[in-house]
């Protein structure tokens, strides 16, 4: 796999691997960046040993604040369009990785760097983070899945208020509302963070990979259509070598040991 990503750290923890957002001083997110994320996450997506993915900033202040407003200080259209685009393949990347992928936010979350942690699929929050979309602030929306992801997780009504009202919330406040599932003590967001994926190791890949899918699938797609979709896929795992390990395993009253295949 390559190994140099713009502004990106990669470090592997057995089957998980860290990336960490390294663009001091906030370390916001540029054309280049946005572009190595999507390169490395389409590499890691084929890389069957790596089972979750765990991203957080450099440092104790910043996860990320977000996008460099000095970009669309000269009001380019065709940046502006460039930069969405490299947004949106870079959350929509992340979003639709197989494996768990966990946002360990050491600090201030704004704009894109909260977008990013929402394209996540668990967010964990040390006490002193700050959590805001202000796009609306500066004659701007949220481009990169904002709109969406935030109301599917904490409800239309807190959406609108953290996206139209510019409202800024503490980790507290963002666990009340389900935008995050953790708080943690300061500095511990990553030891928390990757404790939580050694524990996605122990479940079957493609296992977890599927029931990701369901899940991720209630999005857009009624219940009538997944439950039979459900059943379809619990029957398909049992032409997979780690079905037979996993129930073998546990039969054996000893560790499975998966080859996610």
């Amino acid at each position: 796999m390559n190994t140099t990503y713009t502004n990106l750290s990669v470090e592997r923890h057995r089957h998980t691997v860290q990336i960490t957002l390294h663009n001091p001083p906030a370390h916001t997110w540029t054309e280049e960046s946005l572009a190595a994320l999507t390169r490395l996450l389409n590499e890691l997506q084929q890389e069957r040993a790596v089972y979750a993915l765990v991203i957080t900033g450099d440092g104790p202040k910043f996860f990320s604040a977000g996008a460099d407003l000095k970009l669309f200080a000269d009001g380019d259209q065709a940046r502006a369009r460039r930069m969405a685009q490299r947004f949106g393949e870079a959350f929509e990347a992340l979003a639709a990785f197989r494996g768990v992928t966990i946002a360990a936010m050491n600090g201030y979350a704004m704009g894109g760097g909260l977008e990013c942690a929402l394209a996540c699929d668990i967010r964990i929050a040390e006490e002193h983070a700050q959590m805001a979309l202000p796009e609306a602030s500066v004659g701007l929306l949220p481009c990169a899945g904002g709109t969406q992801n935030l109301a599917r997780l904490v409800g239309e009504g807190w959406a609108k208020r953290l996206i139209l009202c510019g409202e800024r919330i503490g980790a507290a406040q963002a666990l009340a509302i389900g935008l995050v599932e953790e708080v943690v003590p300061s500095g511990q967001a990553l030891s928390s963070a990757l404790a939580l994926a050694a524990k996605v190791a122990r479940q079957s890949p493609g296992s977890v990979a599927a029931c990701k899918e369901l899940i991720q699938a209630g999005r857009s797609l009624p219940a009538r259509h997944l439950l039979p979709l459900e059943r379809e896929r619990f029957v398909s795992l049992f032409d997979t070598e780690d079905q037979r390990e996993g129930v073998q395993a546990f039969l054996g009253k000893r560790e499975a040991s998966w080859k996610n295949a």
